[in-house]
């Protein structure tokens, strides 16, 4: 056991110690509790070693490769389409793997944190209706928080939904009694899991002094303690991986599912995966990253609001790409159609599914105002299935069957969108630019970042579920409309007093807001609330 000094700056903050696990790698000894040590088991962390051996100086060279994009791209160059043998053979006459039965229909996917033992039972199960998502997709990324304890339960709760076996007990509260939630082995859905991007760390582990990549730990924990027990009952393995930028990336995770595949004893193609397009350089090189990872691909998916954020921060340099209010932009602006008509075109052309975006909603409180969301997303769904997209996504459970009846099909993979090869897919400068668009960025950068600070990655807030990715939205938005001193429709410039005196009134009218409800609810409905 040794003793390591962290440091910040100048200051050297609280020693921590770090315990040996196997040869090479040491984890935290804060965090290692007795579910960790259930978890990493010997065989499991010795993989992760070899595995990251052979793969971090490669991830290196990518993570720097992206600093030197940024770089020139900040001097005023723009991402672009590839040209050359790569392009070539990315565009040549190939299929992906063949697709297993389970893999077939995934009309509506609902997507939720990992660690949550409760939700992942909920996003497994039928609703109170009997309504199903046909997959769900359990998240280590953008809504839920890396908190290391988070990161086991999450491990854990996998392992429960594996095999069936997950349960969780609600206590009795008030006149409410104990309730007891478990799955229907015979009635789930495809269960699939998102790891961490390419550029998140897990502090709390280490090989040969080095933090390892947080999404190799995710993958290599899923796949070593679910993977067999998945295929013994006749479904495949599912992964989502997200954030990717280049097709260099995209062949360095093929690369960690092949030796996933080589070191656990499983059949090639064994493991599949979906990639997220949601970033600006990797909406230019989807065909090619589609042709890496194509032996494990079932498809890509159309991260809209991620691509958003990717828009602000990829041109941040850019005066003239200013982007409008973040509530305003969707698929109905011409450059966000072109990325997923395209995403369409090239997933069908070879075999892939191409899956659409996300309906945020969480169900209003009257009446009214659940008609007026449901609405809303029936629309945008019937909307993705006349570009043909083969599903969507959705947040929450009270939303997967208005999104289910606008995908009456078991897939599209027959519809082939009639776009150009090459569309304009840069982002434009168009208006709106509103106040109200900065008192939203601020409210949600609020609310997020409290939920954050209590170890959730994901908030239910203004009847809407905010992660990661709408809170780098609103922060990157707001910067750039700061940065480039904006003046607002209604003649109003952005300053940083403005935002400043929006952050006041807004920490406000949420302490007001929390207090008029716990005054009409009860403090302890409150807590109840708070407490899911």
């Amino acid at each position: 056991m040794t003793e390591v000094k962290a440091m910040k700056g100048d200051a050297t903050s609280e020693s921590i110690t770090w315990k040996g696990l196997v040869e090479g790698l040491e984890v935290n000894e804060a965090a290692w509790t007795a579910q960790a040590e259930r978890l990493l088991v010997p065989e499991a962390t010795t993989l992760m070693v070899r595995l990251h051996r052979l793969l971090q100086p490669e991830r290196q060279e990518l993570l720097a490769a992206r600093v030197e994009r940024q770089e020139s791209w900040d001097a005023g160059a723009v991402p672009g389409f590839l040209e050359g043998e790569v392009a070539e053979n990315a565009r040549g006459e190939w299929q992906i793997a063949p697709l297993a039965e389970d893999l077939l229909q995934r009309r509506v996917e609902i997507t939720g944190p990992i660690n949550d033992t409760k939700m992942v039972i909920n996003m497994l199960s039928r609703t109170a209706g009997g309504d199903r998502a046909d997959a769900a997709m359990l998240d280590f990324e953008d809504s839920m928080k890396p908190a290391w304890a988070n990161v086991m339960q999450g491990v854990e709760n996998l392992m429960g939904a594996a095999d069936g076996s997950l349960t969780f007990t609600k206590p009795a509260q008030g006149d409410e009694p104990e309730k007891l939630y478990q799955l229907d082995p015979e009635d789930m859905p495809l269960l699939m899991v998102r790891c961490r991007g390419l550029h998140l760390d897990e502090a709390n582990l280490r090989v040969d002094g080095q933090p390892l990549a947080g999404g190799l730990m995710d993958l290599t924990l899923s796949v070593f303690h679910t993977a067999k027990s998945l295929m013994a009952q006749g479904k495949t393995p599912k992964y989502y991986v997200p954030k990717v930028e280049h097709y260099l990336e995209a062949r360095w995770w093929n690369t960690l599912f092949c030796r996933l595949e080589e070191e656990m004893g499983l059949p090639e193609s064994s493991l599949r995966s979906t990639f997220l397009i949601e970033t600006l350089p990797a909406a230019f090189q989807m065909e090619e990253i589609l042709y890496e990872i194509r032996d494990h691909a079932t498809g890509l998916n159309v991260g809209r609001w991620d691509k958003i954020f990717s828009d602000i921060k990829t041109l941040k340099g850019h005066a003239d790409r200013v982007l409008a209010d973040r509530a305003s932009i969707s698929l109905n602006r011409p450059w966000m159609k072109n990325y997923a008509m395209r995403l369409i075109k090239i997933c069908h052309r070879h075999g892939a599914f191409a899956m659409g975006g996300m309906a945020a909603f969480t169900p209003g409180s009257t009446a009214e105002r659940r008609q007026e969301q449901t609405r809303k997303v029936i629309e945008d769904k019937h909307f993705e299935f006349a570009l043909g997209h083969d599903g969507c996504w959705v947040s929450h459970p009270y939303f997967i069957a208005p999104a289910m009846s606008a995908f009456p099909r078991k897939n599209q993979l027959d519809v082939i969108p009639d776009i150009e090869e090459h569309p304009e897919m840069l982002p434009e400068a168009t208006p709106p630019l509103t106040l109200e668009g900065v008192r939203k960025n601020v409210r949600v950068g609020i609310a997020y970042v409290t939920g954050w600070n209590q170890d959730i990655g994901c908030v239910a807030w203004d009847d809407l579920m905010e992660d990661l990715a709408t809170l780098e939205i609103s922060r990157a938005q707001t910067w750039q409309w700061l940065h480039n001193a904006v003046v607002l429709d209604d003649g109003v410039q952005v300053t940083r007093e403005l935002v400043q005196q929006i952050f006041t009134e807004e920490l406000q009218r949420i302490e007001e807001e929390i207090r008029e409800f716990m005054q009409s609810a009860g403090e302890e409905a409150v807590e109840a609330e708070l407490a899911g």
